[in-house]
């Protein structure tokens, strides 16, 4: 049984108990509910509605075993401490690319949505800012060649 912690923001760990209520209490009666109407019908070898809900219910169940698993293993990063101006788990980075700026906020694995600026601590561009501070510089190898990010500003 792997027992390794799994850093999460406090607003992660909102998130992924919010889902989790919603899979157990919304998603799972619905997914019943289809079910039984599905064996209303009858035969059960041909029934497109059953096979489908139990699909559904099939995924539904290993997702709320996954969260569950998360959630267990979850440790809370302590964001709120006053920024001590170097890149860590939970900080707001605002980094210049070729003259553009973008703003990247450092997040657990299980927390990254890159198209929304939440980059994981594990990917190639999270590694290589943590760790640096304000006016620090960094190279990060991607498919299309070397990328070089200037740390503009270190927020909480």
């Amino acid at each position: 049984m792997d027992t390794k912690r799994v850093p999460v923001t406090r607003e992660g760990l909102e998130r992924l108990k919010a889902e989790l209520s919603e899979l157990k209490d919304v998603k799972r009666p619905h997914i019943v509910a289809a079910l039984a109407e599905a064996r209303s019908h009858g035969d059960l070898r041909e029934n497109a509605a059953y096979d489908a809900a139990k699909h559904d219910q099939a995924m539904n169940e290993k997702r709320i075993g996954d969260l569950e698993a998360l959630l267990r293993n979850a440790e809370v990063m302590d964001t709120s401490a006053k920024a001590d101006g170097f890149v860590r788990l939970g900080t707001t980075v605002v980094v210049e690319i070729d003259g553009d700026e973008e703003r990247y906020t450092i997040v657990g694995a299980i927390e990254a949505r890159p198209s929304q600026g939440m980059i994981s601590n594990e990917s190639p561009v999270g590694k290589a800012l943590l760790g640096k501070r304000e006016g620090d510089s960094t190279s990060v190898q991607t498919p299309r060649g070397e990328t070089r990010y200037k740390i503009v500003r270190v927020e909480r």
